[in-house]
């Protein structure tokens, strides 16, 4: 006999979690089902290595958004973020290195070593940056309209962000109409000439995409990261004990809230009945009916997999089918017996090393390294983003030692050959590309974890390896994340809903895709 609960929600990740608790605050019982052993989705924290941890999947936060912060009470439930004073630090090969700080002024005195000129602009582009950046952010906390028939709520939201975008003034307004189907090179060249400058702002509008920095909209990527962190380069917010230490806390104040919480509970089945959602099947053969289903995993898995597409229409299921989500990013942690030495850094100067390490020092190297994915090759000269999270957190590591967690990009999920086949290969590919920068590195590494765009689909449910349930790109943004009608958290089949990054705004750790679809389910389920 089926157990009948009020919600169930099908992925433990971050944004199925904040989803719980806004339901549960409302008074509802959300059972939460996750396949994996532990909670977290791709914000989880393993020890790969005896006394070594490190995030396994994503290794900063988005940043969180402070409302979701301060509803949770995260701290309360054991969060601790740490912020270094470093946001990234971009090397380049003639031995240079340019750090950008959390303060402007400071950054812009580092830029001043390379360029005068760029020092100056630096200022002004961060205070537009983040000007248009508020207008976005503005629009990201809102539920897409429906197009044909808006309802008051949605006049009465677009009429407020049309206001906020005119108080931007005729300068910044024109900007953000200029900037969204913008290449983010171009945009980065517009304001600067110094090379390693442009790639490292550039970085950010390419990062988890099929994108290029020559692609157009490439731009619309940085502007919406910039909606939840308006530094122009990115910061770098990390929690201690990595991670996972989010979504445990996450977790807490769900369950706090009212929430239950099943892990090792795998779903392979979404029970439809007439056009509605009235249960699920897990891999036990155990059956359990609710009054609505919410999936935190990615469209295609929730609808294409776990839901029979007979249950769909025909034109929604081809729609569907062509929605861009095939990943570009391969993941590397590193179990280190020391600290790296990176020839452009003082001997013994760790600050630095601090935040993020960014590899890929003129965009022309960035759009090299997308050359080769575009034709089925990992990038063998790739684009990388490290850290270092020990040395903000020592507990990650045995005193002394160190852990690095790289993302290398471009590695595509279809790849030519076989991916097993090319495991290793990819891990001295990012091993030699750092021991170019650092070449004491290789004589440190104790072992080392690599984490295939297939890995990512088959371990962690990520489907074709896309670490953003789908890309980031014009056409798959706002009204149209998803699909274009279908951006409203809502499926075709009722009492089904969407809440994870697949959906709007879908930036990474943020949790607003969670929020969002909180708000606006509750609406549904009141109705």
């Amino acid at each position: 006999m089926a157990t009948q609960r009020d919600v169930v929600i099908i992925g433990g990740g971050h944004n199925g979690l904040v989803t719980a608790f806004y339901l549960a605050k409302a008074g509802y019982k959300p059972l939460v089902l996750e396949r994996s052993a532990q909670i977290g989705g791709a914000a989880v924290t393993d020890e790969f290595h005896p006394g070594f941890r490190c995030s396994t999947l994503s290794h900063t936060a988005g940043p969180i958004r402070p409302g979701i912060v301060r509803d949770m009470q995260l701290e309360k439930h054991g969060l601790k973020l740490i912020t270094p004073e470093v946001c990234v630090t971009a090397l380049s090969p003639d031995g240079r290195a340019l750090s950008l700080y959390q303060d402007v002024g400071k950054s812009a005195q580092e830029i001043a070593a390379f360029s005068q000129k760029d020092a100056a602009k630096y200022p002004e582009f961060a205070k537009s940056l983040a000007k248009i950046a508020s207008v976005i952010g503005e629009a990201l906390a809102t539920t897409p309209p429906d197009i044909d028939h808006p309802s008051s709520g949605d006049l009465w939201s677009m009429l407020k962000t049309g206001r906020a975008i005119r108080k931007l003034g005729k300068r910044d307004m024109f900007r953000l109409l200029r900037w969204g189907p913008m290449a983010v090179a171009d945009l980065a060249s517009e304001y600067f000439e110094t090379e390693l400058l442009r790639a490292v702002i550039a970085a950010r509008g390419v990062f988890g995409t099929f994108l290029g920095p020559w692609s157009a909209g490439s731009a619309l990527v940085l502007l919406i990261r910039a909606a939840a962190d308006p530094h122009p380069a990115g910061s770098a917010c990390f929690a201690a004990g990595g991670m996972g230490a989010v979504t445990q806390a996450m977790a807490s104040a769900a369950k706090a809230a009212g929430t239950e919480i099943r892990t090792g509970a795998e779903v392979i089945e979404i029970r439809v009945q007439n056009g509605v959602a009235t249960g699920v099947l897990l891999s036990t053969g155990e059956e359990i009916q609710a009054r609505a289903v919410i999936s935190n995993a990615d469209p295609k898995r929730t609808l294409l997999k776990l839901t029979d597409p007979t249950h769909l229409s025909p034109d929604f299921v081809q729609k569907l089918q062509h929605y861009r989500g095939n990943g570009t990013v391969a993941k590397v942690n590193l179990a280190l017996s020391g600290l790296p030495k990176f020839t452009a850094l003082k001997d013994g100067d760790a600050s630095a090393l601090k935040g993020r390490i960014h590899i890929g020092n003129e965009i022309d190297y960035l759009e090299r390294a997308f050359d080769e994915s575009k034709y089925g090759n990992f990038s063998r000269q790739p684009y990388l983003e490290a850290t270092i999270p020990s040395l903000t957190d020592p507990t990650l590591a045995p005193e002394g030692k160190h852990v690095m967690s790289i993302y290398m990009q471009y590695a595509p999920y279809k790849l030519k050959g076989d991916w097993e086949e090319q495991r290793m290969v990819l891990g001295q590919t990012v091993v030699q590309t750092l021991a170019q920068y650092a070449p004491n590195l290789p004589e440190l590494i104790l072992t080392h974890q690599i984490i295939t765009p297939r890995d990512l689909e088959d371990k962690y449910g990520l489907t074709g390896g896309q670490i953003f349930h789908g890309d980031l790109a014009l056409d798959q943004f706002f009204t149209m994340r998803p699909l274009l009608d279908w951006a409203r958290y809502k499926t075709p089949i009722e009492k089904l809903y969407l809440c994870g990054s697949g959906t709007h705004p879908g930036a990474g750790l943020t949790g607003g895709s969670g929020a969002n679809a909180a708000r606006q389910i509750l609406k549904e389920l009141k109705r």
